[in-house]
């Protein structure tokens, strides 16, 4: 670099050619040789250098806090020469002599010169060929070139003829602040408004003093090269700062942009997981609810609010939580790619937790159909044991009706010795059709110990039946045995019994009580779950009904005793009743049971083939539900199966292997109406009240755990690709290297199940070059296995690689970006980040920096440091 000191450094050269006027060289003179002759001969060439010049100098003397007016005088002493070196360079020169003797000033002189000298700055003559041949000439002239392209009328190709016209001046100021000047308005035709105007703009907002004086500029035919030059330079000076500033913010912005994401994902993520284990907190207490309801119609009542919940509560809290994984994953992802901490939950909500949470719901709600079910079957066993209560209660109930009064009558103290033994008989059947009743009183007293046993909700009012009848029949038994004595101390005065009739009575009440057992039986309730058990009660039917033949001869048989009585009373003339005196069971009544019995058999035999039917109605629910079943179960299986082969032995572009995996998704979804049909027919069977079936091994519930979880996979496997390819684009591998990564890995998951174990791991790093020693090995397993699970995954391995390949921003880059923004101080105040960012993203940096407490602090500075490594979670702010 050459640097002169004199005001007109040519001029020796110039008189030299001058003192031959227009001799026989001038001829061979070039234009530019020539404009340089008639320029050191023009007083105004010179009169502008100087002008430039002081303006130059003033624009650094100024931050001093001085000026000056004359060049020779002002620099005479020294001094001032010295202060300005000192405000340019940025260092101390040596205490300079402050005496006014000529070699005072001459040693400050000498000083400023040692100074420049010691830089490497070489002393010669300031004629234009040294700045012709300099590069930051050529260099400020490209600059210059390549910001005025784009306008109109503006050609830059030197410093002096192409800026007479002061649009080149104007488009510098509108490429880097177009607020200042309106291009469109300016006229080429008004070079000294145009300059004027540049200069007016430039001293006014860019802080750079008017050195041009337009009219000389205008009016000369060749402008000053140096003068130009050296103002355009505080233009490049002005607007280079101002590039380098916008970088900086630039790449706050961006790093601030990601931080603001990532704190949104992070609090929508709270909030997801806060709405979700909400309503499984809700949830659980309803299913742990074990309350049973007293009717069969408020069972089913809870049983179809059940089938609600898992037909349109559930399913889409189940893609909530598998929304809310991926989510999580994604943001884990995104806070690894941008070399962020990972995100950790507030207490209670980490996926762990939702988890377990979930499993608790499931665990109650498997609880939950299985207690309705048997709170079903209870209560249809109660409701069947209350109905033969009430009916055999009833019976009963019609049979001892009055049996105390008869039993309390004296009516043998009036009668004849006939009447008398016809009343013991009578006693004697009435006795023989007492204990034929045990039988049922038993069976009452037992059915409603089982109803109480069974927690029956009307069970005070059958144990108040039943202790009244069993009181009943023990005073029956005290009495029968009391008019038993009465009557066999009476039947000594009596001789006479017709035989006939004891016979009738004797054959009549036990025949009478079967055909009332009969009648009870065959009006008996019954409840059956399968075809096996209704075959069996039809066949009992059916061995029932071969001994109606033999019932029947027994009929006659007693019919015939009785016409054999009427016959004696009509052979002999008897003027006696042909009742029976020993029997309360008149032969109207016994035929009018038989045909009750007749009437009953046939509708007996129409109730269980209905029930068959019902049967076979349910076989056929079952057998349908369970082709069904077992089609699906296998098809869910399979897609299990293929997604976790997919995911191991994926080739090709991640894209390609995405498009795979959306498409299986879409296999899957269209698969879903096969799944609402099966849930249909599970809701048919569960109204038929069927509880089991034997032709497949599938339950609704094995159904809705498969698919739930086949659902839940492939939204998993399609995350892990994605995590992939955001990692590839975020990190810049290529596809190449990812399908390198992908085979490595596979070729040493020797188990295919996704995983290596570390001796594998080992291995596969030792076939990628890596040199591996015991330090180094744990390094990498404790970034890779955390948790020391003994495995490393395929997302893990592919972390790991990127991590080792990629380039990421680090905080010492965002403090650097900061440092720029704050012109190298140690603290950024509130004003400079919104004259430098956006305003949302000031506003963010301001409400997080703390206050700088360091050296130097001012009021109001900021912290940008501790800011900067937080954001990377390199400390605790």
């Amino acid at each position: 670099m050459a640097m002169g000191l004199g005001p007109r450094g040519r001029g020796a050269g110039a008189a030299g050619r001058g003192a031959g006027g227009n001799g026989a060289g001038d001829e061979y003179m070039t234009q530019e040789e020539e404009w340089d002759r008639d320029l050191l001969l023009d007083p105004a060439w010179e009169k502008q250098q100087r002008k430039t010049f002081t303006a130059w100098c003033n624009s650094h003397l100024r931050k001093a806090g001085t000026q000056i007016e004359n060049i020779e005088e002002d620099f005479r002493n020294g001094l001032k020469l010295m202060l300005l070196l000192e405000v340019i360079s940025g260092e101390r020169l040596p205490k300079p002599d402050r005496g006014k003797m000529r070699f005072h000033k001459i040693a400050n002189v000498n000083k400023a010169l040692d100074y420049i000298a010691s830089k490497g700055v070489k002393l010669v003559s300031i004629g234009a060929e040294g700045i012709h041949t300099t590069s930051a000439k050529e260099g400020l002239l490209l600059w210059c070139q390549r910001k005025t392209a784009p306008y109109r009328n503006v050609n830059i190709q030197n410093f002096h003829l192409s800026w007479k016209d002061g649009l080149g001046l104007c488009a510098l100021i509108h490429r880097h602040r177009p607020d200042l000047i309106d291009y469109s308005k300016l006229n080429k035709d008004d070079p000294i408004g145009n300059i004027n105007l540049a200069m007016e703009i430039a001293e006014k907002h860019l802080d750079i003093p008017k050195m041009l004086d337009a009219e000389d500029v205008v009016n000369t035919a060749r402008p000053d090269e140096r003068a130009i030059m050296t103002y355009v330079s505080c233009y490049y000076h002005a607007f280079a700062g101002a590039q380098k500033a916008e970088t900086a913010a630039n790449r706050i912005c961006k790093v601030l942009a990601v931080n603001q994401e990532n704190e949104r994902l992070m609090e929508e993520y709270e909030r997801l997981a806060s709405e979700l284990l909400e309503w499984i907190r809700r949830t659980i207490p309803w299913l742990e609810n074990r309350t049973p309801e007293k009717t069969m119609q408020a069972m089913q009542k809870k049983l179809e609010d059940f089938r609600d919940y898992r037909r349109k509560h559930k399913p889409p809290k189940v893609q909530e939580k598998c929304q809310l994984e991926i989510n999580f994953n994604t943001l884990q992802t995104k806070l690894r790619i941008s070399n962020r901490p990972a995100f950790m939950p507030s207490e209670g909500k980490m996926v762990s937790d939702i988890a377990g949470a979930w499993q608790r719901l499931e665990q109650a709600e498997k609880g939950y159909e299985e207690w309705l079910l048997n709170e079903i079957r209870r209560l249809e066993r109660l409701e069947h044991l209350a109905e033969k209560f009430r009916q055999k209660a009833s019976t009963h109930e019609q049979w001892a009706y009055g049996k105390e009064q008869i039993l309390l009558q004296k009516d043998y103290e009036s009668a004849s010795l006939t009447e008398v033994r016809a009343m013991l008989r009578k006693h004697e059947a009435f006795e023989s059709d007492l204990a034929a009743h045990q039988d049922r009183v038993e069976q009452i007293a037992a059915i409603a110990q089982e109803l109480n046993e069974l927690d029956y909700h009307d069970a005070a009012s059958v144990n108040d039946r039943c202790q009244k009848i069993c009181d009943q029949w023990d005073s029956l038994g005290t009495l029968t045995q009391k008019r038993r004595e009465a009557l066999e101390r009476t039947e000594k005065l009596l001789e006479t019994i017709d035989q006939l009739h004891l016979e009738f009575a004797k054959r009549a009440a036990p025949f009478n009580n079967w055909m009332e057992g009969a009648m009870e039986d065959l009006q008996d309730m019954f409840i059956v779950h399968s075809i096996e058990e209704i075959q069996s009660l039809i066949s009992a039917h059916d061995q029932f009904k071969a001994t109606l033949p033999e019932a029947d001869g027994e009929r006659q048989a007693i019919l015939s005793i009785q016409n054999e009585v009427e016959k004696v009373i009509q052979s002999y003339s008897m003027r006696i009743s042909a009742s029976n005196p020993y029997s309360t069971v008149t032969v109207e009544e016994i035929r009018s049971k038989w045909e009750k019995v007749k009437q009953l058999v046939p509708q007996r035999d129409q109730s269980l083939q209905e029930e068959l039917a019902r049967q076979h109605a349910n076989e056929r629910l079952r057998r349908q539900f369970a082709a069904q079943a077992n089609v699906i179960g296998p098809w869910i299986q399979t897609k299990m199966e293929e997604i976790a082969r997919s995911s191991i032995e994926m080739t090709g572009p991640l894209e390609d292997q995405m498009n795979q995996l959306k498409q299986y998704e879409h296999n899957i979804i269209n698969y879903k109406h096969n799944i609402d049909k099966l849930e249909g027919d599970h809701q048919l069977i569960q109204e038929a009240l069927v509880f089991d079936n034997k032709h497949t091994n599938y339950t609704m519930e094995h159904i809705r755990v498969g698919w739930e979880l086949l659902l839940t996979t492939i939204a998993r496997t399609i995350n892990e690709v994605e995590t992939q390819i955001l990692t590839r684009d975020a990190k810049g591998i290529t596809q190449e290297q990812m399908n390198d990564f992908r085979a490595s890995f596979n070729h040493f998951d020797r188990r295919k199940n996704g995983l290596m174990d570390h001796d594998d791991f080992r291995a596969c790093l030792i076939s990628m070059g890596y040199d591996l020693g015991e330090a180094e090995f744990a390094r990498i397993m404790s970034l890779v296995d955390p948790n020391g699970q003994g495995t490393v995954t395929f997302q893990s391995f592919i972390d790991f690689m990127t991590r080792e390949t990629a380039d990421t921003d680090t905080a010492e880059q965002v403090i650097a970006s900061f440092r720029i923004l704050a012109s190298d101080k140690p603290y950024i105040l509130a004003d400079e980040l919104r004259r430098e960012l956006p305003p949302e993203q000031a506003q963010y940096c301001i409400k997080r920096m703390p206050p700088y407490t360091g050296p130097g602090s001012v009021p109001g500075a900021l912290d940008y440091t501790s800011f900067s490594s937080a954001l990377y979670g390199e400390s605790d702010l």
